[in-house]
C-alpha cells in the first residue's frame, strides 16, 4: 500500500464514512474560491464532527506529511481557503463542527464550534435578547473560525470593532495535533504573550481554529436608518463627523457608495428601489440605534441630525426609512455590491485602509489616477468610511476576457493601487486577509522586521509547512529568489 492511500485509509478510520470524501465530484466545489479566482485540487474533503477528530486527523497529517488547508463558509475574499494544484492537499472542512456549545445570558458570553455559521450564531443570541456584534453581507455562509481566521471586520467595526474584539477565548489544533484550549475568558491575565490573539488573522497558517467564546451585547431597543444623496466622498467624510458628534454611541453604521454601485445592485435586484427620487455622486447610509427603553429617543435624534446636515449644506437630500422593512431593504442594498459587482465582468479588488481622517482625499486622489494610468477602466470605492477601510475596486473594460485580463492588466492594475495606499500610510488589507492574492504583494510591500517576525513565529509552530500552505506568510527574499 503506498503511503498516500496509507494515509487515506487512516484518515477514514479517525473520521468514519460521513468524514472523509475521495469523490472529485463532491470535492470540486469546494475547490474554487467564491470570486472564481482560483482552482486546485485536493487530495481528500475531511469533515471531522469534533475538536478531537481535528487534533487526530492533523496529528496524522504530521505524520505523513501532508498539507491541510482549512476551510470555512468559503466565502473568503482572497483565495485563503483554496488548496494548490499539486492535489497533495486535503481541504479539511470545519462545516460539521456547528454546535452552540454554551450561551450564558448574564456573563453575555457564547462559546461555539467554529463551524457555526454567523447568521445562526445572530439568531441564538437573539432567542435570548442578546446580539452578536459583527455583521457582513455572507451571514448565511461565512463561519465563526473563518470569521476568526481572517479577522473579519463588517458593517458595525465603526462602534464594535473587528472580530479580534468580540473574542474572549479560543480553541485550536496546532501543526502537531496538540488542542490549545484557551476558552476560558479572564479580565485580567498576565501570564506572559496573548496566544490567542496570535492565532485571529493568521487564516489558519498557525492553528486550526475550532471553537471560541465570544462577547454578546444586549439587543438594541431601537434603531433608525437613513439614507442620504451626497455631491463628493469629502462631503460624505464632513457628514460623518457631524453624526459622530450628534449621535456619538448612538451611531452604529456609516456607509457609502458611488452612484454606480448603487446602480449596480439596482440593475442586479429587480424589485429594488433607489430610496431618493434623483441620482447622487455619493451616498451614505446611517444606522443610529438605542437601548432598551430609549428607542422613542431616536425619531427626534434622526430628525434634529438631518436638519442640521442640511443647515450646514453637508448634503442633497436624505430620507429615513419608514418602518424595519425598509431599513432591511437599505441594507440589502448596500450587502449586495459585491454579487452586482460580479455580475458586471472581471474586476480587481482592493480592500484597502488608510488612516481614518486621509480616506476621503485617497479616493479622491486614487480615482483620477489609477483611470488615467488605465484607460478604459472603472475605479470605484465604497464600504466603512467612518473606521478608515472601502473596497476599492477597478472594473476591467467591457470587452475585456475573464481570466487573460486579471493576470495581464490586472495584476499591473493592483500593484499600483497598492503602491498608492503604502504611499498615504495605509494597509493592502483591511479585513479580507492576504491569502494567496495578496501574499507576494505583502512581501514587495510589507516592512522587514514584520516580515521576519511573522516568518520566524510560522517557522516555530509549523516547522513542517503543513498548515495552509502558501498563504499569508511570504517567502523569506532568497526562498523566493533562489
Amino acid at each position: 500500500m503506498s503511503d498516500q492511500s496509507d494515509f487515506l485509509a487512516k484518515a477514514e478510520a479517525i473520521l468514519g464514512p460521513r468524514g472523509l470524501t475521495r469523490d472529485a465530484g463532491l470535492i470540486e466545489p469546494w475547490e474554487t474560491d467564491w470570486r472564481g479566482r482560483y482552482t486546485g485540487r485536493a487530495l481528500a474533503l475531511a469533515s471531522p464532527s469534533n475538536t478531537q477528530e481535528v487534533s487526530q486527523l492533523v496529528t496524522l497529517c504530521a505524520e505523513y506529511g501532508v498539507p491541510i488547508v482549512p476551510q470555512g463558509g468559503n466565502s473568503g475574499m482572497s483565495g485563503g481557503a483554496t488548496p494548490d494544484k499539486s492535489g497533495d492537499a486535503i481541504i479539511l472542512s470545519l462545516r460539521r463542527m456547528d454546535t452552540i456549545r454554551s450561551l450564558d445570558a448574564d456573563a453575555r458570553m457564547v462559546t461555539c464550534d467554529a463551524g457555526v455559521i454567523l447568521q445562526t450564531l445572530h439568531d441564538a443570541a437573539a432567542k435570548e435578547r442578546l446580539r452578536f456584534p459583527l455583521t457582513l453581507g455572507g451571514k448565511g455562509s461565512a463561519t465563526i473560525g473563518g470569521l476568526i481566521s481572517t479577522n473579519a471586520g463588517g458593517t458595525q467595526v465603526l462602534r464594535h470593532g473587528t472580530m479580534r474584539a468580540q473574542v474572549l477565548g479560543i480553541e485550536a489544533v496546532l501543526a502537531d495535533g496538540q488542542v490549545f484550549d484557551a476558552l476560558v475568558p479572564l479580565k485580567k491575565d498576565n501570564r506572559g504573550f496573548d496566544l490567542k490573539q496570535m492565532l485571529i488573522g493568521s487564516e489558519g497558517t498557525l492553528g486550526i481554529v475550532t471553537g471560541a467564546t465570544l462577547r454578546l451585547l444586549p439587543e438594541i431597543g431601537g434603531r433608525i436608518v437613513l439614507w442620504a444623496g451626497l455631491p463628493t466622498l469629502s462631503d460624505a467624510r464632513r457628514l460623518l463627523l457631524h453624526c459622530e458628534r450628534r449621535a456619538g454611541e448612538q451611531l452604529e453604521g456609516f456607509e457609502v457608495m458611488p452612484s454606480h454601485s448603487l446602480a449596480a445592485v439596482l440593475d442586479y435586484l429587480p424589485d429594488a428601489r433607489a430610496p431618493l427620487a434623483e441620482s447622487h455622486p455619493w451616498n451614505a447610509l446611517i444606522e443610529l440605534v438605542a437601548a432598551e427603553g430609549e428607542a422613542d429617543t431616536l425619531p427626534a435624534l434622526a430628525e434634529n441630525l438631518l436638519e442640521t446636515a442640511f443647515e450646514a449644506e453637508l448634503l442633497s437630500d436624505a430620507t429615513i426609512a419608514a418602518n424595519e422593512t425598509q431599513a432591511e431593504q437599505f441594507w440589502l442594498l448596500r450587502d449586495s455590491i459585491s454579487p452586482a459587482e460580479r455580475a458586471i465582468g472581471p474586476a480587481m479588488q482592493h480592500d484597502i485602509s488608510v488612516p481614518v481622517e486621509r480616506m476621503a482625499r485617497f479616493v479622491e486622489f486614487a480615482v483620477p489616477e489609477v483611470e488615467k494610468r488605465f484607460p478604459q477602466s472603472r475605479a470605484i470605492a465604497f464600504g466603512h468610511l467612518g473606521d478608515g477601510n472601502v473596497h476599492f475596486h477597478v472594473l476591467a473594460p467591457k470587452d475585456a476576457v475573464p481570466g487573460e485580463w486579471e493576470e495581464d492588466e490586472g495584476k499591473a492594475i493592483s500593484r499600483f493601487v497598492h503602491d498608492l495606499v503604502t504611499e498615504w500610510g495605509g494597509s493592502i488589507s483591511a479585513e479580507h486577509g492576504i491569502g494567496q492574492m495578496k501574499r507576494d504583494e505583502l512581501g514587495r510591500l510589507g516592512e522587514p522586521v514584520a516580515l521576519s517576525m511573522m516568518r520566524s513565529v510560522k517557522q516555530a509552530l509549523d516547522p513542517q509547512g503543513i498548515l495552509n500552505p502558501g498563504k499569508l506568510v511570504p517567502l523569506a527574499p532568497e526562498a523566493a529568489n533562489p
